[in-house]
């Protein structure tokens, strides 16, 4: 008896956890009880993210601090944690800003989220040894973590909608050739992604791992996996649901998937599950058409939809829950600040001279 196929979100929770393996390899040998301990609250894509962030140091450490010169990654011993003082870190913490990567010598640089999420993943990896009386002291307690200043958040006004989705429907107008046949053959998809996306506020990665049998025309709603791997419903409008049915009855029907790819909803012109990549250069594409002066990327969807729901109903628990966000604090930073169209107000409430 053949076995179940995997789930996009199974396939893809086994293809991390073994990429998790071969860069653990890479660490020290007792870098694995960290990461041991943080498996039950951290998704695999955080932990492979915070290990290349950890290795990182270690590479500081030989590259820049004597003591280490000659040393070889599996030569680092806890011990060696709480030799490390302060000024170390506040050292560390200038290299990010600049430094040439290992293995390829590509010249990387890191801005303030950037350095905040390698300082973050170090105060992690440090205060786990701490706790656990490992080492006697953390000196990354006594260096002040990097600030981060608040962003703008980029998100499409009402009319921008509009026009953009009038794009994606009717780009082919100025097309020939190629250019043509292939828009011809993924007007319909594309138009369902971004109608999606902006219709219901999904992650890029939630709407990739999309299959055919989460879709409810029934309840107008889509079965969805968040990050941590819990199930949810979100509902859509009819706008969303014409633009998924004649996706699904027109071209998606057409299309014969690579074997392992029959149930997923959105396909490559490959046959194959599109991929996050593919979606965000997708909505670039057409983005750049439409708002030359706004960098659009999937994710300023999703925020272009959470500031419109915000706006229609004044609830900021309800656009948390259905954003995902397991803090409704992160959705009151993003979504009720001043509004955007009182603040323009601003610039005609004072008057410099009486005409």
């Amino acid at each position: 008896m053949s076995a179940e196929p995997k789930t996009y979100h199974e396939q893809t929770q086994i293809e991390q956890t073994l990429r998790l393996r071969e860069v653990l390899k890479t660490l020290p040998p007792f870098a694995k009880d960290y990461f041991r301990a943080i498996e039950p609250r951290s998704s695999a894509r955080t932990r492979i993210n915070y290990a290349y962030d950890i290795r990182i140091f270690f590479h500081f450490l030989m590259e820049v601090n004597p003591v280490y010169k000659n040393y070889t990654i599996e030569q680092f011993h806890v011990q060696d944690l709480e030799r490390i003082e302060p000024v170390d870190i506040e050292e560390y913490m200038e290299y990010l800003k600049v430094y040439t990567r290992t293995h390829d010598e590509e010249l990387i640089t890191n801005g303030e989220r950037g350095l905040k999420r390698k300082m973050s993943a170090l105060r992690s990896f440090y205060n786990y040894y701490f706790t656990r009386q490992a080492i006697s002291k953390n000196p990354t307690l006594l260096v002040d973590m990097p600030k981060l200043h608040d962003k703008a958040i980029i998100r499409l006004d009402v009319d921008e909608v509009a026009m953009l989705l009038d794009f994606v429907e009717s780009a082919g107008d100025k097309l020939t050739g190629q250019a043509l046949t292939y828009y011809q053959k993924t007007k319909e998809r594309d138009l369902a992604i971004m109608t999606l996306l902006l219709g219901t506020g999904i992650r890029v990665s939630e709407c990739v791992g999309l299959d055919l049998n989460d879709v409810d025309f029934k309840n107008n709603g889509i079965t969805v996996t968040r990050k941590g791997g819990n199930q949810m419903v979100v509902y859509f409008g009819d706008e969303v649901a014409d633009a998924l049915l004649n996706y699904i009855e027109g071209s998606r029907k057409s299309i014969t998937p690579l074997s392992g790819h029959e149930n997923a909803l959105f396909l490559s012109t490959q046959k194959r599950r599109m991929g996050v990549q593919a979606v965000e250069n997708m909505v670039k594409k057409y983005a750049r058409q439409v708002t030359p002066n706004k960098k659009i990327t999937p994710h300023k969807l999703r925020s272009t939809y959470g500031t419109s729901l915000y706006k229609e109903t004044g609830d900021i628990y309800l656009v948390a829950d259905v954003l995902g966000h397991k803090d409704v604090n992160t959705t009151k930073k993003h979504y009720a600040a001043i509004d955007e169209d009182r603040r323009r107000l601003a610039a005609s409430a004072v008057k410099l001279r009486e005409s």
